[in-house]
């Protein structure tokens, strides 16, 4: 292929170009302000029109070689000079124009998101926005979210670290993996439950141990958001309840809403069960923690008392306390189910720290 054919479909953008090397080499000058602005402007339309960079340096390069100036007076050095120069100006404003689409895709992607777990913007609209990445809301979706012990953005290492292996481990299967909020957020069909397990994994080790939680498959596109709400409360119910799984799944947890459905009702069984332990020497909070360790624990009184670092002799010594304090036995079977609940409703509540 010639030289003139490579430039031939690029003539649009290297207007002016023969003219400024046939300028330059007569007088040896630098190209004017005005001769670099327009070179700029010609790469950001080259830009905007797709055409790739390395093809558009060949068609530079063809057209000095067509049009190089010839005679006597031909200064070789200021020709040199001024292509690099004209090139320097539209390489800048091909980049310019490609960061301002980088940009543009970065803010309607974040846009995009932000509708799709938050529920906001017309659904029919946001299904054919979700379809440009590889997402069809009309099937059943699943949310997981992962929180560490620092915030995320999307160019941060974690996230990037597990986009790789997902992709490397699935391909796409139109996934999604984004941050919101400093989290890392997987979204996947609801019927591919290996990714979302393959990502807790992975985020687990990303975030040095982080938690992960998984909302319930939903479908449409409000489906998304409440799946991701689901995740969300999970992590929220696992700090009140100080639940250390590293993998937390929202159908697992669905009691805990069931029994804070009815605050005033929690809270009346929380102040009628418990509220006697105030009276306790050293308050309600040490006998509070001994009822958790013991439901935790099973019900085994060795167990809980080592988790307490107690002896088993002064655990039982605090059951009898309660028992004494509360007139409900931690052992009896119909009153265990009673303390259980108010204890962990206590704990979803923050008593004895908030009053009520």
């Amino acid at each position: 292929m010639t030289g003139q054919h490579v430039s031939e479909g690029y003539g649009k953008y290297l207007d002016g170009y023969a003219g400024l090397l046939g300028d330059a080499s007569a007088t040896g000058r630098r190209l004017t302000r005005e001769e670099l602005d327009s070179r700029r402007a010609l790469g950001e339309k080259a830009a905007e029109a797709g055409i790739g960079l390395r093809a558009l340096v060949a068609a530079h390069m063809a057209e000095a070689r067509a049009n190089w100036p010839t005679g006597n007076g031909v200064c070789v050095d200021g020709v040199l000079a001024a292509a690099a120069q004209a090139m320097d100006a539209f390489a800048e404003g091909y980049e310019r124009a490609q960061r301002h689409a980088v940009r543009q895709e970065e803010a309607a992607r974040r846009e995009f998101i932000d509708d799709l777990l938050y529920g906001r913007s017309d659904l029919g609209r946001l299904a054919q926005r979700a379809e440009r990445y590889g997402l069809r809301l009309s099937y059943e979706h699943a949310v997981a979210v992962a929180r560490g012990t620092t915030a995320y953005d999307e160019g941060d290492p974690a996230p990037r670290e597990v986009e790789r292996a997902l992709i490397s481990r699935f391909g796409d299967r139109s996934i999604l993996l984004t941050t919101k909020d400093g989290r890392l957020v997987c979204i996947a069909p609801g019927d591919q439950n290996e990714v979302l397990a393959y990502f807790a994994k992975q985020a687990f080790a990303a975030t040095g141990g982080g938690q992960v939680a998984i909302g319930r498959p939903q479908p449409g596109a409000a489906g998304v958001a409440h799946s991701y709400e689901e995740a969300l409360n999970a992590l929220e119910l696992a700090e009140r309840l100080e639940l250390d799984e590293p993998v937390l799944r929202a159908a697992d947890l669905l009691v805990y809403p069931v029994l804070t459905r009815d605050r005033q009702a929690m809270a009346d069984l929380v102040h009628s069960a418990l509220g006697p332990l105030r009276q306790a020497r050293g308050g309600a909070q040490p006998l509070l923690d001994t009822l958790t360790a013991y439901f935790d624990s099973g019900c085994v009184s060795a167990e809980a008392a080592r988790r307490l670092s107690l002896s088993v002799r002064a655990f039982t010594y605090r059951l009898e306390r309660i028992h004494k304090l509360t007139g409900a036995d931690p052992s009896d079977p119909v009153h265990r189910y009673t303390l259980q609940t108010a204890v962990i409703g206590a704990r979803l509540l923050d008593w004895p720290a908030e009053s009520f």
